[in-house]
């Protein structure tokens, strides 16, 4: 299961199970501030230094996040032509074919390095989050660490509070730049901090991976993660081409994923 888009997030947990029995978890904010102690001596414990674990000061409970969690709605119950007819808008076309010509010699660069075509990278860019223009402003150690100290879903999304933190403690995002969706999605592309860590690239060779402002590293860093997911160099995306199956590890919704094959269609002028 792809964990990089607020999308995807939805999919994972648009069912409610009873809240896990787990000590180290509660569902109210009586006890966080000792539970975020407890992390702190685990991160450090991971190896994560001063500047990942000062992110974590002064950090407090969010009962946004929790509300945001509980009052999920299923996006994908949605028919493929409902959603698409919202997404794939003449805004996002045209913007996609502007963004195509601004960095042609960085999707240039990330086609020969990863095989995927410029149409189908900002095709994800545009729905994820129209270009960074709805990167979302939720902080998200703030987030992570609320649904980490949540018991619906703790396993889970303490992982993530810990890969937050090293992306941080690693130079490549300050902590105060570091937003994104309720879910801990960060960025231009709404990688969630594993997905991060895995796929992040720093594609024009400025010492960082920043998904939040860096446009270079945003377009190679979706390269990536397809070209990792098995993407075929110069294969079609739509149903029934070889990518379409790769377009299921950044999303599992058949509707979704024929939205973003129909929008790069839409772009490459198709």
């Amino acid at each position: 299961m792809r964990t990089a888009t607020l999308y995807a997030a939805l999919m994972m947990f648009a069912a409610t199970p009873a809240l896990a029995q787990n000590q180290d978890c509660s569902n109210n904010a009586a006890g966080f501030p000792q539970w975020l102690e407890g992390v702190k001596k685990d991160a450090a414990a991971q190896g994560i230094g001063a500047r990942g674990l000062a992110s974590l000061d002064g950090v407090t409970y969010d009962q946004n996040v929790i509300s945001h969690d509980r009052g999920q709605k299923g996006t994908f119950k949605q028919s493929f032509e409902e959603f698409s007819g919202r997404m794939v808008n003449d805004f996002r076309i045209k913007r996609g074919k502007q963004v195509i010509k601004k960095y042609q010699a960085v999707f240039d660069k990330a086609e020969a390095d990863y095989g995927v075509q410029a149409p189908v990278i900002v095709a994800l860019w545009a729905l994820e989050t129209d270009f960074g223009a709805n990167i979302g402003k939720f902080d998200t150690v703030r987030s992570l660490a609320t649904l980490a100290y949540d018991c619906r879903r703790p396993t889970q999304f303490r992982p993530e509070l810990m890969d937050a933190l090293k992306i941080i403690d690693e130079g490549d995002v300050p902590a105060s730049e570091m937003k994104g969706a309720w879910a801990g999605e960060i960025g231009q592309v709404q990688f969630l901090p594993s997905s991060y860590l895995q796929h992040a690239v720093d594609f024009d060779g400025d010492g960082r991976k920043d998904l939040v402002k860096d446009q270079a590293d945003v377009i190679g860093s979706v390269a990536k993660y397809l070209a990792d997911a098995g993407w075929q160099r110069g294969a079609g995306w739509d149903e029934g081409q070889p990518n379409f199956e790769a377009l299921k590890s950044w999303n599992a919704s058949e509707v979704y994923r024929k939205t973003i094959a129909l929008l790069a269609d839409r772009i490459a002028g198709q």
